[in-house]
């Protein structure tokens, strides 16, 4: 595989092109500067606006999120993994039927691997423009995004319609619903009970991993961050595994099924029979089944990768093994 023909499966951070109407919480006041990325597969975005730049199914879907300070991303739930990273800035998680039962702080470099069936959002609270990477289990991604009923009712306000088809509708801009088509049902008052409520105290240790602790993992090997026996004892359909330079090596490999390289710090180059390239924060690169490929740090300096791939296991609730 030549450069030429590998370049479509790299995504670099700078060539990214974000939708600023991706969600129906777009119009809202404090949620209405957010950027949605669509970066593998098709994501979960409720925009025909939305661009997506690799199409090719992986098992599981990469997307990003940037904000400035103080823009918040409603309240939420999926019927399968949502893993989010930290690229750049802080950010506050937080989750339940109102955003009160549980949060925590994450800084670059965290990640955290969050239980799907509760609601949850997230606001940056850094001083500058942040941006979080997300990993969302399965293909088509749960079929979407369920949204807390307060989310649809603040957005009609705004002039945001959801329909039942998963579309977003501007009657700002005399867009309404079409013939045959519903409004989004909102949840009932009885299944916002059966929803879980965990404490941060339940969530943070099995959930959420620390940067520097994977750091220190990965010191001879990879560290398997989420999986079934991971850091994150997991089996949402993927495996991730954070790699630095002191676990890199050239020692070429292949998988046999995509494979995806989200660089968190420094600069790291990839090779492969017939080309290589070099890979900084932020881009993203689908490695093709079966390609035998060695990646290593480029340079000098702090390094440190997400290793993405899918497994057999089906996209799904999170796993109580």
């Amino acid at each position: 595989m030549t450069p030429e023909e590998m370049a479509p499966r790299i995504v670099r951070y700078g060539e990214l092109k974000p939708c600023r109407t991706a969600f129906i919480d777009a119009h809202t006041p404090g949620s209405d500067r957010k950027e949605n990325f669509t970066i593998i597969g098709g994501g979960v975005s409720e925009s025909p606006d939305q661009h997506v730049h690799i199409g090719i199914p992986h098992g599981f879907n990469i997307g990003a999120a940037g904000q400035p300070p103080k823009c918040r991303n409603s309240l939420h739930s999926h019927r399968t993994a949502e893993v989010f990273f930290v690229l750049s800035g802080r950010w506050r998680f937080f989750w339940g039927r109102h955003g009160t039962a549980g949060e925590v702080v994450l800084e670059e470099g965290d990640i955290f691997n969050i239980p799907t069936g509760i609601f949850r959002g997230f606001e940056s609270i850094g001083t500058d423009y942040g941006m979080i990477m997300a990993i969302l289990g399965g293909d088509d991604a749960g079929g979407g995004v369920i949204w807390a009923p307060q989310v649809i009712e603040d957005a009609k306000d705004h002039g945001l319609v959801l329909g039942e088809n998963g579309r977003l509708y501007d009657t700002h801009q005399g867009q309404s619903l079409p013939d045959g088509v519903a409004p989004m049902p909102l949840l009932t008052e009885e299944q916002l009970k059966a929803l879980p409520e965990p404490t941060t105290a339940e969530v943070i240790p099995d959930y959420v991993a620390r940067y520097w602790d994977m750091v220190a993992l990965a010191d001879r090997t990879p560290a398997r961050v989420i999986g079934e026996a991971g850091m994150l004892r997991d089996r949402p359909g993927f495996e991730v595994d954070f790699i630095t330079r002191a676990s890199a090596t050239d020692r070429m490999h292949r998988h046999d099924r995509p494979s995806v390289l989200m660089p968190v710090r420094g600069h790291w180059r990839v090779t492969w029979e017939g080309g290589e390239t070099v890979l900084a924060p932020g881009d993203t690169m689908s490695v093709p089944e079966n390609l035998d490929h060695a990646v290593v740090p480029s340079m000098t300096g702090e390094a440190a990768l997400f290793h993405v791939v899918a497994t057999d296991d089906p996209a799904g609730a999170t796993w109580q093994g």
